[in-house]
């Protein structure tokens, strides 16, 4: 035990640990002074609600980034395990179905448990990339990686109902995050590129009940929120005292802020202009305040946090390794794009988490799980690389 600790520590990715700590610090910061006028006339909270509420979700993330970083990543290929997160996973899937609640302000995706409110749509996605990872790696060790009905079809049709479950919620943001990290740890696996595309067919296949049951139920789902957004992605201005509120106001907080920012309390968009200014538009509020220099620390440290997975999966010799560092990362790296895309015009506002900054206890305590796989990833090529350096030498 001794001797793993001292690997442990003497391979220990300091810079990825620092730029996660940093965000999160920040994102607190943030969040207080995004939510403080918020907390008051909208809920009749304490000023600092949401900054206590973010420092108890902290207190719960940061040491469970520490124990996956000391937790092997190669147990995650035990059949007991996966079944297992499989099992729960689901078991949330559809509960949240049934006693969710969030369908007055988008999608029902919460579920409140005695310990606080837990988001299903969040454990799937970390759940759906370690099964992936799991499965190929163990298909890739078998020779059969490339074989569609062994290895392909029974790990999408998981992917399917998942999705399908999520999409049924309904929060189209989470789902597509999922699909699109899902199908990285695939392309990070070595599968030929005759193979992916013939899984690409698969997974378009696979999800057609889904579009039927979409179709049927598209008048609950494509509420008179969900139409204005689409409207309001399209010109937002048009829609400024309507459906284009939110997205109009991002906007002109970004402008305000400029190169400098008004200085960190001085947003005047979250005095009311910017509902939840604490959760998927608090970047708005971060540029108002911070000016560029806060975007770039934000977008600076996402950024590595990123390009430091993709560098691990190169590096990794380990298939298992490399599918667990692209899946970290994409799930990373995607949720950014989505968030910001959203409050920039690019793609419509879809209400996703800003990852380590947005206020959200499931999404901060997953995320930091995800790093903390990426770490112990991390400390394991370093460890492999050092270690046939010394051979060869």
């Amino acid at each position: 035990m001794k001797t793993y600790a001292k690997r442990i520590l003497k391979n220990f990715d300091f810079p990825l640990f620092f730029a996660y700590l940093v965000l999160c610090l920040f994102g607190l910061v943030a969040i207080y002074s995004a939510s403080m006028v918020w907390a008051v006339n909208k809920y009749d909270y304490e000023p600092d609600h949401f900054y206590v509420g973010q420092k108890r979700n902290l207190a719960i993330a940061i040491p469970a980034f520490l124990l996956a970083s000391f937790f092997p990543y190669k147990n995650y290929k035990r059949k007991g395990l996966m079944a297992l997160a499989l099992i729960v996973m689901f078991m949330l899937l559809v509960l949240v179905h049934f006693i969710g609640f969030g369908g007055d302000v988008g999608a029902q995706s919460w579920i409140n448990l005695p310990v606080g409110n837990i988001q299903p749509s969040e454990v799937a996605k970390l759940v759906i990339i370690v099964y992936f990872a799991s499965v190929f790696a163990k298909k890739y060790e078998a020779g059969t990686i490339d074989n569609l009905n062994q290895a392909i079809v029974p790990p999408v049709i998981i992917l399917a109902l998942a999705v399908g479950s999520i999409m049924m919620e309904t929060d189209i943001g989470a789902s597509l995050i999922i699909i699109a990290a899902a199908l990285s740890v695939l392309a990070a696996s070595g599968i030929k590129i005759r193979t992916f595309l013939k899984m690409i067919g698969i997974v378009s296949v696979a999800l057609i009940p889904v579009a039927i049951g979409l179709y049927f139920a598209w008048d609950s789902i494509m509420t008179a929120s969900r139409k204005g957004r689409l409207l309001a992605y399209l010109n937002p201005f048009d829609y400024a005292l309507g459906s284009g509120f939110q997205v109009s106001n991002g906007y002109i907080a970004i402008g305000t802020g400029g190169l400098k920012g008004l200085g960190l309390g001085n947003s005047i968009q979250k005095m009311g202009y910017l509902p939840e200014p604490h959760t998927d538009v608090i970047m708005a509020v971060i540029s108002e305040e911070w000016g560029l220099f806060g975007a770039v620390i934000v977008i600076g440290g996402l950024g590595f946090i990123v390009m430091r997975a993709l560098s691990i999966a190169l590096r990794a010799k380990d298939p298992h390794a490399r599918m667990l560092a692209a899946g970290m990362g994409s799930i990373i790296g995607i949720q950014t794009f989505v968030n910001l895309g959203g409050l920039t015009g690019l793609i419509p506002l879809t209400g996703v988490t800003l990852p380590f900054i947005s206020y959200g206890g499931t999404s901060i305590i997953l995320l930091s799980l995800a790093l903390g796989i990426l770490m112990n990833v991390s400390m394991f090529v370093k460890y492999e690389n050092t270690n046939r350096k010394g051979s060869a030498l």
